[in-house]
């Protein structure tokens, strides 16, 4: 028997990494609203009572960056000044420019079409590795563990605006440990839960409430058994939080966005960057070709890299593991990838339908397996296709 235990985390909306995310998505959907073509790379940092607003934008729109970010953090939750953080008060900076002609002039038309007439292939926004990846033991086809923290997170937000525990604060994190037998999930070993509370509250109540009406009712009860630990806020206390407690920035929850560590993940961030940033669209495409590969039975699971060329159009390299997994080999998979999926980013963009307002809603509890969100590359359109490839 092969014993192990994988620990992924997640956070909620209102941790300060994820006001950034939320501020720079909702400012890339302003933008594609009124201008599908505009290129964004927006960059946020919050702290006490500030918020910065950075990086490239080039559109024929206006956009008010100062009311969206208010609005955005207002929604959040931070809409008062005793929460240390308030969308009402906080200063706003905005630094912008617009984006640098050298790189432009790659992604305008890609190294391959250059000089020809009436080509519309677009290079890469910038060189880069992304992964992508999928693995049947849920039904979202991700990794347990992430699947559960985000279940927790987004409960602790649920109950938190629905007044079920008003005590609470928008700044939480959840962290839930899986134990696999013999590579199948058995159950959690260890949940860990740290959130924002008012003052008053006692730390008994709050681990009572979170236990009860948070933990319970996001985690499966046969995952649960009467060994498994519940670390509820450890250090004893949580009351300030957010970006009073701590400096938040774009992108620096990739792995709370991606597979929670299970599945690799190439470095680059996803909120604030239009889909010729092929560190989004890339990794979108990667996740897609990648879920419908597992869904149509050709792995258990499956992990796609995708490298690329800045101002090139064709990845210079497509690498797949199965991790011993598939019906077919890894090097049929490849080819089956390269006979069904268009991987230039102008294709993606268009298989996925990319260049529309949909982005602000993935900024908070993971960009992939969101069976409650309709995302173009959570789709298992190819399902049939690849399937029949084997049959």
């Amino acid at each position: 028997m092969n014993r192990k235990i994988f620990t992924s985390e997640s956070v909620t909306e209102g941790h300060p990494d994820k006001i950034c995310d939320q501020i720079s998505d909702a400012v890339l959907d302003t933008i594609l609203a009124n201008d599908s073509e505009g290129r964004v790379a927006c960059e946020v940092l919050a702290t006490t009572g500030l918020v910065i607003v950075a990086g490239e934008i080039t559109t024929d729109c206006y956009a008010d960056i100062e009311s969206i970010a208010r609005n955005t953090i207002k929604e959040i939750g931070y809409n008062k000044a005793e929460y240390g953080f308030d969308g009402n008060s906080c200063g706003v900076i905005v630094t912008l420019d617009s984006q640098s002609p050298d790189i432009a002039m790659g992604v305008n038309q890609a190294l391959e079409s250059r000089g020809q007439v009436d080509v519309d292939d677009k290079g890469a926004g910038d060189q880069g590795i992304i992964f992508g990846y999928a693995i049947n033991e849920t039904p979202e086809y991700m990794p347990m563990p992430i699947v559960l923290s985000h279940q927790i997170t987004k409960k602790l937000s649920e109950v938190r605006k629905n007044g079920t525990l008003p005590y609470l604060r928008p700044d939480g994190k959840s962290q839930v440990s899986v134990e696999y037998i013999d590579d199948v999930p058995h159950r959690v070993t260890a949940v860990v839960v740290s959130s924002q509370h008012c003052e008053e509250i006692s730390h008994e109540q709050i681990e009572k409430d979170i236990i009860e009406k948070v933990i319970k009712t996001a985690i499966p009860a046969n995952l649960l058994d009467n060994e498994t630990k519940f670390l509820i806020n450890p250090t004893g206390r949580f009351v300030i939080g957010g970006p009073k407690g701590d400096c938040g920035l774009t992108g620096r929850k990739i792995i709370v966005d991606s597979y929670g560590g299970f599945g690799r993940h190439g470095g680059g961030a996803f909120s604030g960057k239009d889909p010729t940033k092929v560190d989004r669209s890339g990794a979108y495409m990667a996740r897609y070709v990648a879920k419908n590969i597992v869904a149509a039975g050709l792995a258990h699971e499956c992990e796609i890299e995708i490298a690329y060329a800045i101002g090139v159009a064709k990845p210079v390299s497509v690498y797949v593991t199965t991790r011993g997994s598939g019906k077919i080999s890894d090097s049929e998979i490849e080819k089956l990838i390269l006979k069904h999926f268009d991987l230039r980013p102008s294709a993606i963009i268009r298989k996925l339908g990319l260049r529309k307002p949909i982005y602000k809603q993935t900024a908070a509890y993971g960009h992939f397996g969101r069976n409650d969100l309709d995302l173009p590359w959570e789709k298992l359109d190819m399902m049939d296709i690849l399937k029949a490839e084997i049959s």
